[in-house]
């Protein structure tokens, strides 16, 4: 490292430039990479329900649909409405009541139970099948047409339409999630540091590191709209302690080095030497996504973690770069530090000990309970706002057609009428089911006498199409058990059948979330609890340490259950291993400075008091850093899968900045025996 410090010092300028170079190739690449709107898309390809979407697609070419209501509209403007419809790229089928009875079917022929749900009050609804899949930027682009051509977007009810309202919502408020956090952490970083604009150098590198690191994504091809959101705030108060842990060292340096290189040399040396453990911990914590089976685990997993990377490498390269070349101006602005020197609340943490113990433990129960109970949500609607085109048109569709949670059923298009007869009653006698439609059982209907695209949108390659509605809501209990029932009674006529739909898939995805948040959480605690084994050489504070965060986790989601917050279940995943990853650096900074006091004193309390004058501060800007890079995202964002990704994390900074400064002293000095003798060169120290 000593070789690599000395070539940083001697060729700063060089650097600056460089750095400065690659901004262009990596603006190219954040340009060009695609984002993806649609969280369904991933999960896992080989469950059933992404098969029955495939088929949908492949076989049916109806890869997503639309329902569009039109209000007060003749027979012929609705056939001269579809008729413009079907102009449109990527439309593969249009079709409403009108394409039956105005040609061979008058509508009295029709039961109520269909006719309610395509007529009803002067509104009629229309049918829009798109080759392309929900997310597919075509059928986006569909959607939008179609959305002008009705020039009602609440009109148009449809999963792409809710994407590409997720789509222009997040694109008109990424840029404000920056500027938000950069002024925050501006504020914080100007009242902690002693220069006016050492700020402004730190936040250049993290930004450089940030675009480095938004830029290299389309390695990936694409990123979630989750994961561009979160990745600037999260890098920006994740990894500014590096940077104020430098600039700290640096200027301690130079009181002992008057050649400002040397020191230089010295701080990065220090700085490697001191963050390295804690990089590792945090780059393991957003790793660990990586073992969720909804694959945006993976998404945010190895951005984030590349962003850690691209971080420590900026700290340890831009950064001193920066300092060395504008040092004369640093040195003009310099200031006193506003950061008070916490001498009251040090002295608390040591002597009030047993109290802070008992408060732990007093706690503790309700913080388990509170977490294990948080309320979760999966109507993937339901965190944007009311007042989108999509929300309004899903009302719409619910309240005056009772359409509320449609399902396919794929069944082999060789089964016999008399099964599919059977197959429809048994379905009809579910209770929540109000329709049911079946080619084969079509209100006796011959299908010579119907359309060619109605044939052709519920009979196809091998299969035929069952439709059923539920009158239960998406994601809800009541929706996952019907489809549970459904798929049992499908699979007596047809083993190889398929329930799809939003329904099907979003059961699915509660699933898959209830196993990824436990699967996540082991995974984080076991990988990181053996890099601070390793890191610290002991085998009792990475125990102690991950229980202290891990309580402040208990702490963070209980405080969502208290105030009965429902959470999107995304939030309630990813949350815990970030909030574990990113905060266990501050308990590894107290311990390892209290290892070091431990070997000066004999006396555990002036150790401890020692360490938490030299740590304290350092915590404290750290936190607010992360604090401040996404409190004010959470406040203005009206995506509530980001907003509440971003509260969490914010409260859940300053949570854990209080229980390191409070708590961990008081464990650190109860099991300090047990430290002492399960750390190595630590026995002498007893």
């Amino acid at each position: 490292m000593k070789k690599i410090s000395e070539f940083i010092t001697k060729k700063y300028r060089l650097i600056v430039l460089v750095c400065m170079l690659l901004l262009i190739p990596a603006a190219i690449g954040y340009i060009n990479t695609k984002i993806n709107y649609d969280i369904l898309v991933y999960l896992p390809e080989d469950i059933e329900t992404i098969k029955g979407q495939n088929i949908l697609k492949d076989d049916f070419k109806s890869g997503a649909n639309a329902f569009v209501i039109v209000d007060n509209m003749k027979s012929n403007e609705v056939l001269k409405l579809e008729d413009k419809i079907k102009e449109i790229n990527g439309v593969t089928n249009v079709i409403s009541i009108h394409d039956i009875t105005d040609i061979t079917i008058p509508i009295e022929m029709l039961p109520d139970n269909i006719t309610n749900k395509v007529v009803k009050d002067g509104s009629t609804m229309i049918i829009v099948t798109f080759e392309g899949s929900t997310s597919d930027e075509g059928t986006i682009e569909a959607v939008r047409e179609l959305r002008e051509i009705t020039n009602h977007p609440e009109k148009v009810s449809s999963m792409t339409a809710m994407v590409l309202d997720t789509m222009d919502l997040s694109d008109q408020e990424i840029v404000m999630y920056v500027i938000i956090a950069v002024i925050f952490c501006l504020i914080i970083l100007t009242l902690s540091t002693d220069s006016y604009l050492v700020p402004f150098f730190l936040l250049t590198n993290i930004g450089v590191a940030i675009i480095y690191n938004l830029g290299s994504n389309i390695i990936f091809g694409d990123i979630s709209y989750i994961t561009k959101a979160i990745t600037a705030v999260l890098q920006l108060g994740v990894t500014t302690d590096f940077s104020i842990f430098l600039y700290h060292k640096y200027e301690q340096s130079k009181e002992k080095n008057k050649d400002k290189q040397k020191a230089m040399q010295n701080a990065i040396d220090d700085t490697f030497k001191s963050v390295i453990g804690s990089s590792l911990t945090t780059i393991a914590g957003f790793l660990s996504l990586c073992f969720m089976d909804l694959t945006l685990g993976t998404d945010i997993g190895l951005v984030m973690a590349k962003g850690v990377l691209f971080g420590l490498v900026c700290v340890l390269t831009l950064f001193p770069s920066l300092l060395l070349l504008f040092d004369i101006q640093i040195d003009k602005t310099k200031h006193k530090s506003f950061i008070p020197k916490f001498t009251k609340l040090i002295n608390f943490s040591i002597n009030k000990k047993l109290i802070i113990v008992i408060i732990f433990i007093i706690l503790l129960t309700p913080a388990i309970y509170g977490n294990h109970n948080v309320e979760v949500y999966y109507k993937l609607d339901k965190s944007l706002p009311e007042n989108l085109g999509s929300v309004r048109a899903n009302k719409e569709l619910k309240e005056k057609f009772n359409i509320v949670s449609p399902e396919m059923i794929l069944i082999n298009k060789n089964i016999k009428k008399e099964q599919v007869d059977k197959l429809t009653e048994e379905l009809k006698n579910l209770k929540g089911i109000d329709l049911v439609l079946a080619p084969k059982s079509l209100i006796n209907i011959p299908s010579e006498m119907l359309p060619d695209k109605l044939n052709n949108l519920v009979e196809s390659g091998n299969y035929q199409l069952i439709i059923i509605n539920s009158t239960y809501e998406i994601a809800s209990k009541e929706l996952n058990k019907q489809v549970i029932e459904v798929d049992k009674i499908v699979k007596k006529y047809d083993k190889k059948a398929i329930v799809a739909g939003e329904g099907a898939l979003m059961k699915d995805l509660t699933v898959i979330a209830d196993h990824d948040f436990k699967m996540v959480n082991y995974v984080s605690i076991g990988v990181i609890f053996v890099i601070m084994l390793l890191v610290l050489k002991s085998f009792g504070l990475p125990f102690i340490l991950i229980c202290a965060i891990e309580f402040a986790i208990f702490i963070n989601m209980a405080c969502s259950y208290y105030t009965k917050t429902e959470l999107p279940f995304v939030a309630s995943i990813v949350v815990g291993t970030i909030q574990l990853g990113a905060t266990i650096d501050y308990a590894i900074l107290m311990s390892t400075k209290y290892l070091e006091e431990r070997k000066k004193y004999k006396n555990k309390n002036i150790a401890m008091k020692e360490t938490l004058k030299n740590t304290v501060p350092s915590i404290f800007t750290s936190a607010l850093c992360f604090f401040a890079a996404t409190f004010g995202v959470a406040i203005y964002s009206k995506i509530d899968m980001i907003g509440a990704i971003c509260t969490l994390l914010s409260r859940g900074a300053i949570i854990s900045m209080l229980v390191v400064i409070l708590l961990l002293p008081a464990l650190l000095l109860l099991f300090d025996k047990l430290i002492m003798k399960t750390t190595k060169n630590m026995k002498e120290a007893l």
